[in-house]
């Protein structure tokens, strides 16, 4: 897939000299001389990258020099860690393997966070990063940092190439590792000398690991038994659906399973999209911001068949008095996820289109209907308490309606990249995904400052989709730099600035545990729209609802990205929400007319 603006399309008088279009490619011959700099992107292309993002530096110009002869585009990101979140939202749009590329020292560490955040996420992406002459290492050579001990933490592995010949093996073998198994991030660091030297050419083609990177057990007949028997015995089953559903290509057998067994869904915040959100099954996200009803129909249920998710904190609330009453079937592809935070009673290690093809023959057409009529019971009473419900919105415009007005708006059909924060949730809540990948953010790593660089990275991907931002007003300034690159890259991506003048989340919890002791919290903001306007980009502040829909419309008719500043409610909160340490359904609530804020249980 061609990238927006390719430089292809652009006036020839208006691009770079590093950036002219290239003739025809032709790989190089087998056995022919080639510089190591060079084999770096003879195996890129050969891997169908187009796209990569970086940022140069000493100990990788070599590769860049190189670069010119290729047909790959190269997309200048302003820091480094925005490189690796716009090669990890390229890879959440696609499904295929981004790519990022750095220098040693300072560029290699500012991909760090990047790279944590693909890997709690498990997106596959590959990282490469020059580092100093193989002469010099461990020396404490200028701009020199041992790469490898720093990302084999957060990373499903690292490589130090240091031979020219070692290089196209490696890359091959990094390219197998990021997207097998449970996806993740791989990094190779490659010394300057190996680049700048010339070896006879060998492209090994697509490596085929000898044996997973993490083994695991065969899933055998007895437990797909065993599970078919949990579920027809069940009387209040719920599925609890995941990231993996997505990530696995099993989006249409998930439908057919549920279609089948009748069982109401329940999604963490990754796996929204995995289930229409108008399906007559899906009860929406789970968790500590999750919908109340929800999180009560988990507590009740007898059975819980848990898919490609891995109940962490957010989700289960107090593990020692999480869904006490129900039997649990997890699948999941990692098996160290299996009985890892959560006992289970059936453990179905294997991907999971694959599982549920397995599983579905022993299943029965079930219909639950009075299970479903129990929960919509649970539903009705929580509309009442609904932000929204003009009985306790607060008076102003407030987030939550922002969000539910841009999914009226765009009826649903944007790609969503979220940062972190108060919007994030509120923006699980009232935007309704109904497609896989239409929903990017940050979830086990909760980085700040992701979704401009990430948005960045889908937009690429997909240059017809319409791509929206959706982000505070702190983590937006931890990435603003990036909207240069947008310009520069003529990308259009509509950034809507949730701004009430606070680290909103941190200043949630102040609010709740620390009676209201705003430390460290309150933002003096720049005027974004004046910042918007000093690269080049169109902008728009709104005060008040009745702008909305004039904001998005002027926005949709401009050529480039486009900020949008919503001023909204400075105090509001995410409801409901499970304290730390406190039960699923244990939650607080939001309070009614008259009520403090955050007493209501």
């Amino acid at each position: 897939m061609q990238p927006a603006a390719h430089p292809t399309e652009r006036e020839a008088d208006d691009v770079p000299e590093g950036m002219k279009p290239r003739s025809a490619f032709v790989p190089t011959e087998p056995g022919a001389a080639l510089l190591g700099s060079a084999t770096i992107w003879e195996i890129l292309v050969a891997e169908g990258v187009d796209t990569v993002f970086g940022y140069p530096g000493g100990a990788i110009m070599p590769a860049y020099d190189a670069l010119v002869n290729y047909p790959v585009h190269h997309v200048l990101t302003r820091h480094e860690q925005g490189a690796c979140h716009a090669a990890d939202g390229y890879a959440r749009a696609t499904g295929r393997v981004g790519v990022c590329v750095a220098t040693s020292g300072p560029g290699a560490t500012n991909l760090i966070t990047g790279l944590a955040t693909a890997m709690m996420d498990s997106t596959p992406l590959v990282a490469i990063t020059g580092q100093v002459t193989s002469t010099v290492l461990g020396t404490d050579a200028f701009q020199e940092t041992d790469v490898l001990g720093l990302s084999l933490p957060v990373t499903k592995h690292s490589f130090l190439v240091t031979k020219a010949e070692d290089i196209a093996p490696t890359l091959r073998k990094a390219f197998a590792m990021a997207r097998s198994g449970r996806p993740g991030p791989v990094l190779v660091d490659i010394t300057k000398d190996a680049q700048l030297t010339a070896v006879p050419f060998q492209d090994p083609g697509p490596h085929t690991l000898d044996r997973p990177a993490v083994p695991r057990p065969e899933i055998t007949e007895a437990e797909l038994d065993e599970a078919a028997r949990l579920i027809a015995q069940a009387q209040r089953p719920v599925i609890l659906a995941g990231h993996g559903i997505i990530q696995g290509d099993a989006v249409e057998a998930f439908h057919a399973f549920v279609a089948k067994t009748d069982m109401p869904v329940a999604c963490t915040l990754l796996g929204l999209g995995c289930l229409p959100a108008d399906h007559g099954r899906n009860m929406g996200m789970m968790g500590m911001h999750g919908e109340p009803w929800v999180n009560t129909t988990i507590q009740q249920a007898d059975l819980l068949v848990a898919i490609g998710m891995r109940f962490d904190d957010r989700v289960t609330g107090n593990i020692e008095r999480y869904a006490k009453k129900a039997k649990k079937i997890h699948v999941e592809l990692d098996p160290a996820e299996i009985n890892k935070v959560v006992p289970v009673d059936v453990g179905l290690c294997g991907d999971a289109k694959t599982t549920l093809a397995r599983l579905m023959p022993k299943v029965e057409q079930a219909d639950l209907g009075y299970w479903i009529r129990h929960i919509r019971s649970l539903h009705e009473v929580d509309i009442a308490r609904d932000c929204l419900n003009p009985a306790h919105e607060p008076v102003g415009m407030t987030a939550p309606r922002v969000l539910k007005d841009l999914w009226e708006i765009t009826g649903g059909e944007a790609l969503v990249v979220t940062d972190v924060g108060q919007h994030q949730m509120w923006e699980a809540q009232y935007y309704k995904h109904s497609t896989p990948r239409s929903l990017i953010t940050s979830g086990g790593l909760g980085t700040m400052g992701f979704a401009l660089p990430a948005a960045l990275g889908a937009k690429m991907a997909r240059p017809d989709q319409d791509v929206w931002v959706v982000c505070g007003d702190g983590g937006f300034q931890m990435t603003a730099c990036e909207l240069s690159t947008l310009a520069q890259e003529r990308v259009k991506v509509i950034v809507a600035i949730i701004n009430n003048g606070f680290l909103g989340m941190v200043r949630q919890w102040q609010e709740f545990f620390f009676d209201r002791r705003y430390v460290a919290t309150p933002l003096q903001n720049p005027d974004f729209c004046l910042l918007a306007q000093a690269h080049g980009l169109a902008s728009r502040r709104v005060t008040q609802r009745e702008e909305i829909a004039d904001a998005v419309a002027y926005a949709r008719e401009q050529p480039g990205t486009v900020v949008l500043e919503f001023c909204v409610v400075a105090e509001d909160n995410v409801f409901p929400m499970v304290a730390t340490g406190r039960d699923l359904d244990d939650m607080i609530r939001r309070p009614g007319k008259g009520d403090s804020q955050g007493s209501g249980q």
